[in-house]
C-alpha cells in the first residue's frame, strides 16, 4: 500500500551547470568545510512532511529547513545519504545533492537567517525499517540523515516538527506532542511539536496497530504507553513501576524532566534492547510479557535506564566518542538506583557484583579499557561508568553529588558536554578532592576490584553471600548445615549459590538439601535446580515435575525438556500438562511443545500434520526473528526443511537484525554442505527478494 501524499510538482531535472556541480566538488574539499560546520552555519529548526511507500521501502516528502549563518560562506552542507530531489523552492541560494549530501550553494551573510524548501524521496538501506505491519526508525550514532536530510555531528541540536503520513487504520508515533491528526482521503497526516533541540540521531518515528496506555507523572507529564491490541494483557506486567520510575528519577537526578511528554513503543525486529529517541523511546516486543514471563524477563531496567537517557544523552549530550560514558554509564546508574527504589538493596549490590566480576575478568585478561577511550567496549562505557559514579558518590557524599549532577545538566542543557565540563561541576559542589578518583576511575584502564570489594562489602547481604560462596571448595559433608540454612529460607541469590554447589555431589549427601530447595517455594532457588539438575534422580521426580507448574517460563521450558527425555513413560503427561502454554513472545515453550509431540510416538496421531504446519509457519518473514530463529533451529534439528522453510531461511539472511542474519547465515552455509539440500537451495534464486538473492548466489559461487 502506498503510505506517502501524492506529490503535484512535477520531477525537475537538476537544474545546475557543470561548472556549478564543479564548485560544489571543490568546495567539499576546502579545510574550512572539512571543519565542523557548526562554526558556519547553526541549523535552528527542520520541518518536514513524510510519507512512506513500504512496497517500495522508500520515503518521500516535503522539506524546511531554518538556519542562521555564523560566518560567511558560499556553501552549506546537509547530510543525506543517496536523496533524490524533486522541486526546489530557493531564492536566495541553489540546492543541489552529491551522494551523501545536500548542498546550498550561495552568498551567506553573517548573522542572516535562510529558509531551505524542498521536496524529496530516498530509500534508506538502512534507519528506517519495513515490515508488514510495522515501519520504524533507529538512528543511533548518526543515521537519520538515510531517511530525514539532516545533521550527522551530534554537536548541532536542532528542533525537529515532524508531520507523518500513514493510511487511516495505522498508528503513528513521534517525537515530541501530537498537535493533531488530519484525513486526507484514506491518509491521516499525524502531526507533532517538540519545543527544544535536539540532535539528530534522536529523531524517529513509528507506524503500525497501536492502542496506548495514559499516565501521568506526580509532575504533570502526560505518559503513553504502547502496545499492540493482542498484547493487551500483557500491559500491565511489561510496564510495571512505570509511573513509580519516572517519578523516582525526576526526584532523585533533582531536575525537571525536560521535554513536553513521554512515551514508549515496543516495536518488532528491533535491533537492540531499548533506543531513548527523544520523548519516545522504542524498545523491542521481546519484552511485552505476561506476569509469568515478568518473572525471568521484565522490561523494568531497559524502562529505567532509557528514560534516564531523556537527561543524560538527550538533554545533554556527549560531544566526543572519548565522553560516551556521560551517556551510558549515568544512564546505567541511574537506571540501577530506580531498581534498588523498586526491589531493594540486595537486588542493587547484586547487580552490581555481578558486573564488578565481569569488568575484573576483563581486566585480569589485560583487556580492561579507560573510560575516556572513545574505542572502549559497552560492558566499559555502561558498567564501569556506573561504577565509577557509584563510587564518586560515596567519596563525596551523596548530597554534593547530587548537587554536582544538578548543576552539571542545567547549566549545560540541550548543548554538548565533555567529561571535564561535569568534573567542573564535581569540584564545585565538595571540598573532597577526587584526583585520585580521576586517575583510578577515568584514565586507568584496569578496574579496580579492591575498591569494588570494599564497596560492595557495605551490603550485609552481599557479605553474607560472600559467606556461602566461600563454601564451594569445601566437601558437601563438611557444609551441609550452612547450605540448608542458605535454602530454609533462601534470599533470591544466595539460595541459587546454595543449590548450584549441589551439583555433582553424591545424591546420598544432597538429597534433603534438594528437598528444601524445592520445599522452599522461592522462584528462582527452584529455577537454579531446574538448570542444573540435569539428570533427575527417580527419589526427586516428583518435587521436578512439580516445577511444570512454577510461574516462570525458563524453569518450565528446561523442566518440560528434561522429563521428556528421561521419563518417557510420562511424556504423554508432560505434553498434556504444558499443551496450550506459549511462553515468551518467541513462543519458547510452544515450540519446543511443538517439537515434542511431533516425535512423541502415538501422541494426537491425527493432529501431527497440523504441529508440522504451525512449526514451519513460525520460520516466515510474518513472526519477529526471534520467534523465527527458535523455529529454525527446531527445524534442522528434526531435519524438517521443505522448499518454504529454506526459503525463509534464505531471506533472513539479509534481515536488518544483523545477529539474526548471522546465525541464519550460518545456518545455510552448513545446509550448503548437504547434498540433500543443496540442489533445492540453488534454485531458489528465483522466489526470493534481490536482495536475498544476491547473498545465495555469493554463497553459491563460493
Amino acid at each position: 500500500m502506498l503510505y506517502f501524499l501524492k506529490l503535484n510538482a512535477t520531477k525537475l531535472q537538476r537544474r545546475f551547470s557543470a561548472i556549478l556541480f564543479l564548485l560544489v566538488l571543490v568546495s567539499a574539499t576546502n579545510s574550512r568545510l572539512q571543519a565542523q560546520q557548526t562554526a558556519v552555519v547553526d541549523f535552528l529548526k527542520i520541518d518536514a512532511s513524510i510519507g512512506t511507500d513500504a512496497a517500495e521501502k522508500k520515503v518521500e516528502g516535503r522539506f524546511l529547513a531554518t538556519f542562521k549563518v555564523l560566518k560567511e560562506t558560499d556553501s552549506i552542507f546537509m547530510d543525506a545519504v543517496q536523496i533524490q530531489l524533486n522541486d526546489i523552492n530557493s531564492k536566495d541560494f541553489s540546492i543541489t545533492s552529491t551522494e551523501n549530501k545536500v548542498w546550498f550553494i550561495g552568498d551567506f551573510k553573517v548573522d542572516k537567517t535562510y529558509k531551505a524548501v524542498f521536496w524529496y524521496e530516498m530509500k534508506p538501506k538502512q534507519t528506517v525499517y519495513f515490515f508488514e505491519d510495522q515501519i520504524w526508525t533507529q538512528g543511533q550514532g548518526k543515521y537519520t540523515s538515510h531517511w530525514l536530510p539532516s545533521i550527522d555531528d551530534v554537536n548541532d541540536k536542532i528542533e525537529f516538527d515532524l508531520q507523518l503520513l500513514a493510511p487511516s487504520d495505522k498508528v503513528v508515533i513521534a517525537n515530541g506532542k501530537l498537535i493533531d491528526v488530519q484525513k486526507i482521503h484514506e491518509i491521516n497526516a499525524w502531526r507533532f511539536n517538540m519545543k527544544n533541540a535536539m540532535s539528530s540521531y534522536l529523531v524517529a518515528f513509528a507506524i503500525g496497530d497501536f492502542n496506548k496506555k495514559e499516565l501521568v507523572s506526580n509532575s504533570g507529564i502526560p505518559i503513553e504507553l504502547y502496545f499492540n491490541p493482542k498484547d493487551s494483557l500483557k500491559v500491565e506486567p511489561t510496564y510495571r513501576y512505570s509511573k513509580q520510575i519516572f517519578n523516582f528519577l525526576e526526584a532523585e537526578i533533582g531536575v525537571p524532566y525536560p521535554w513536553q511528554n513521554y512515551k514508549q513503543v515496543p516495536v518488532r525486529d528491533f535491533l537492540y534492547a531499548g533506543m531513548e529517541n527523544t520523548t519516545a523511546t522504542f524498545f523491542s516486543e521481546a519484552f511485552m510479557v505476561d506476569s509469568t514471563g515478568y518473572s525471568d524477563r521484565n522490561y523494568v531496567n531497559v524502562n529505567a535506564h532509557e528514560l534516564a537517557h531523556q537527561w543524560f544523552g538527550n538533554l545533554v549530550t556527549a560531544s566526543a566518542n572519548e565522553h560516551h560514558w556521560l551517556q551510558e554509564g549515568f544512564a546505567t546508574y541511574f537506571a540501577l538506583l530506580a531498581e534498588r527504589d523498586v526491589f531493594g538493596d540486595d537486588y542493587y549490590y547484586w547487580q552490581l557484583y555481578q558486573t564488578a566480576e565481569q569488568l575484573k575478568a576483563m581486566s585480569d585478561e589485560g583487556k580492561g579499557e579507560s573510560l575516556l577511550n572513545p574505542k572502549a567496549s559497552s560492558l566499559t562505557f555502561y558498567q564501569k561508568g556506573a561504577w565509577a559514579l557509584h563510587i564518586l558518590k560515596e567519596l563525596i557524599g551523596e548530597e554534593a553529588f547530587k548537587l554536582a549532577v544538578a548543576n552539571y545538566l542545567l547549566k549545560y542543557q540541550f548543548t554538548n558536554v565533555t567529561t571535564e565540563d561535569f568534573l567542573e561541576e564535581v569540584r564545585a559542589a565538595t571540598f573532597v578532592d577526587i584526583t585520585q578518583w580521576e586517575e583510578n576511575w577515568l584514565y586507568q584502564s584496569a578496574f579496580q576490584s579492591e575498591d569494588a570489594y570494599q564497596a560492595l562489602l557495605k551490603s550485609p547481604f552481599i557479605k553474607n553471600y560472600f559467606e556461602i560462596s566461600a563454601l564451594r571448595a569445601m566437601p558437601i559433608s563438611a557444609k551441609k548445615l550452612q547450605l540448608k540454612t542458605a535454602l530454609t529460607f533462601p534470599n533470591d541469590f544466595i539460595g541459587q549459590e546454595a543449590v548450584y554447589q549441589l551439583l555433582d555431589e553424591p545424591l546420598s549427601e544432597t538429597l534433603p538439601l534438594y528437598k528444601a530447595a524445592f520445599n522452599s517455594n522461592n522462584l528462582y532457588v527452584r529455577q537454579a535446580i531446574s538448570l542444573s539438575l540435569q539428570t533427575i534422580p527417580k527419589e526427586l521426580q516428583t518435587e521436578y515435575e512439580s516445577l511444570l507448574k512454577d510461574e516462570s517460563y525458563v524453569t518450565n521450558e528446561t523442566a518440560l525438556y528434561n522429563l521428556w527425555m528421561q521419563f518417557p513413560d510420562k511424556r504423554v503427561d508432560y505434553l498434556n500438562q504444558t499443551k496450550g502454554v506459549e511462553g515468551f513472545q518467541n513462543k519458547n515453550i510452544r515450540q519446543l511443545w511443538l517439537a515434542l509431540a511431533l516425535i512423541t510416538e502415538g501422541y494426537e496421531t491425527l493432529k501431527k500434520e497440523e504441529f508440522l504446519i504451525e512449526l514451519k509457519k513460525y520460520s516466515s518473514p510474518t513472526y519477529s526473528f526471534e520467534i523465527r530463529e527458535k523455529a529454525f533451529n527446531y527445524i534442522n534439528e528434526l531435519q524438517l526443511w521443505d522448499l518454504e522453510t529454506l526459503k525463509n531461511l534464505v531471506e533472513a539472511t539479509v534481515h536488518p537484525t544483523w545477529r539474526f542474519a548471522k546465525t541464519s547465515k550460518e545456518l545455510l552455509g552448513e545446509l550448503l554442505q548437504n547434498e540433500k539440500y543443496h540442489n533445492q537451495i540453488k534454485i531458489l534464486g528465483k522466489q526470493v527478494s534481490e536482495k536475498a538473492a544476491n547473498y545465495l548466489n555469493s554463497m553459491i559461487k563460493e
